[in-house]
């Protein structure tokens, strides 16, 4: 007999963020590998100690940033929308599942204002890469290839061996070209220009 289910959407459930993250997801092995604490030291110095209101810990913003780039998330709005749905992004972030997420804009103001003056993402990705070298993680060469096929004519008994280099400082100003996009779209003038703070 087939029966038409009761809506479950708002029922009360007692879960755990810990339970619903798959035991071999990628950010468990991150998570449990790299030391992300030191980044708090790291930036003290780019905060006040006694005015202002109480800042997003920094450890998440960058943690935020590194979930954009693992995953490819190239608008911070949509990074921010990810976040609000997806648990083991949450888990990573430590926040629970009825905690309200940043805003974009906290984002965006605080990559734009807070860090850009100095090296600090560089440092930064540089520390994480240290310790994942250190646990084996990874190697010091790696190869990324694009598998869009192309007609060409081309020489087959001759190539030529090319490396190339994808950094942190692309993904930040592929965020920059979006919220101009966006920007634009809503009938806003583009952001100033900043220098890119990954020399």
């Amino acid at each position: 007999m087939l029966k038409n289910p009761s809506s479950k959407q708002f029922a009360l459930e007692m879960v755990s963020l810990e339970t619903l993250v798959p035991e071999d997801h990628l950010l468990r092995k991150i998570n449990s590998t790299i030391e992300f604490d030191f980044i708090r030291d790291k930036v003290a110095h780019l905060y006040c100690v006694d005015n202002g209101r109480p800042a997003l810990d920094p450890v998440v913003l960058f943690k935020i940033l590194f979930i954009g780039y693992l995953f490819g998330v190239r608008s911070e709005r949509q990074l921010m929308k990810e976040i609000q749905v997806n648990v083991a992004y949450r888990w990573f972030l430590d926040f629970n599942l009825t905690d309200k997420i940043p805003d974009a804009s906290t984002l965006s103001q605080n990559r734009r204002r807070r860090f850009n003056e100095s090296s600090i993402y560089q440092e930064i990705f540089d520390k994480i890469v240290e310790q994942a070298m250190k646990k084996g993680l990874v190697g010091g060469k790696v190869l990324y290839t694009d598998s869009t096929h192309l007609k060409a004519s081309a020489n087959k008994n001759k190539h030529i061996l090319k490396e190339v280099e994808q950094t942190p400082k692309d993904y930040l100003s592929s965020l920059e070209e979006d919220i101009n996009k966006d920007r634009t779209l809503h009938g806003k003038k583009p952001l100033k220009a900043v220098e890119n703070p990954l020399r």
